[in-house]
């Protein structure tokens, strides 16, 4: 019921309220997750006011829209989304915004059958598309038609802004290859708080283990924390890793278990997972992220 409520609200306040004005009158875009928005904002430059709901450390699975987001949502010209359930708590709202401006699902362009399936829900596949770079890629194709379409206008300067940030991001998926080599393929396994980084293993062959499912709703109980112990002790693993968006309750659970049973694993680093970096920091933009993320891995598992 409270749910139907905040969706009602913000439709009423999006039809009913007069629409701010944005500073000389650009566009207004807001964008759900710092990965869209800075997709965006590679895209349209300085021709938009572009701004995420979801800023630093912030987990987009446990979000809830505040009143100033509603205040966002009502004053935005076009609003863009992950989709596939990651903004879990808002997913009630976007559709019926729909109704009324521009609303896109960026992740819902790539097809059903090149997405990971959930392990616990029917019909319901991994969002975390941005960590393999080639798929994130095709997001941001499908990202940047979207605003030519809305803003034929800018046409030729989207393109080439996009044109331009796409060749960067051929060149950050080939590098994460290369660094990644830097790891014995034994010790190529990836441990963190939650299943965010299946996209990320697939594409860069590295084998992946999540404490918690695809999204940190899902609970977590002492046989997972045993499972993956008896799993890192097997396998050698020297770190595991928390998330900068995920409390480290669980991971720490899961080295105190290695540790009573005489493994000593580290905790390699902080991982960016469902949120970038602080504004203004290289970590703060979609290729520092996932670089600093390679880096801390490479650093701890070579």
């Amino acid at each position: 019921m409270r749910g139907f409520l905040l969706v009602f609200i913000v439709v009423l306040m999006v039809a009913c309220q007069p629409k701010e004005t944005t500073s000389e009158g650009k566009t207004k875009i807001v964008a759900t997750t710092g990965m869209i928005a800075d997709a965006i904002k590679n895209i349209v430059k300085d021709s938009a006011e572009v701004e995420a709901l979801m800023g630093p450390g912030v987990d987009p699975h446990l979000y809830k829209a505040t009143q100033g987001d509603l205040s966002k949502l009502t004053n935005a010209d076009y609003i863009f989304y992950n989709g596939l359930y990651l903004e879990g708590k808002m997913e009630e709202i976007f559709p019926r915004l729909g109704r009324i401006k521009p609303v896109v699902a960026v992740a819902e362009v790539i097809a059903g059958e090149r997405l990971r399936n959930s392990p616990i829900y029917q019909n319901a596949y991994d969002p975390h598309l941005w960590f393999d770079v080639s798929l994130w890629s095709e997001v941001v194709e499908f990202t940047l038609a979207s605003l030519v379409e809305l803003e034929p206008d800018n046409a030729d300067y989207y393109n080439s802004n996009a044109k331009a940030y796409l060749t960067s991001l051929d060149s950050l998926h080939a590098a994460i290859k290369m660094e990644l080599l830097k790891i014995p393929e034994e010790q190529r396994v990836l441990v963190t708080a939650h299943d965010a980084f299946g996209y990320f293993g697939q594409a860069y062959d590295v084998e992946v283990k999540g404490l918690q499912g695809l999204s940190t709703l899902t609970e977590f109980g002492l046989k997972d924390i045993t499972d993956l112990v008896d799993f890192i002790i097997s396998r050698k693993i020297k770190a595991v890793f928390i998330e900068t968006s995920v409390s480290e309750r669980a991971i720490n659970a899961v080295v105190e278990g290695c540790q009573k049973k005489g493994w000593d694993v580290e905790i390699g680093g902080a991982l960016y997972s469902d949120a970038m970096g602080e504004a203004g920091t290289f970590e703060g933009t979609y290729i520092g992220m996932v670089s600093a993320n390679v880096k801390t891995i490479v650093g701890a598992l070579k």
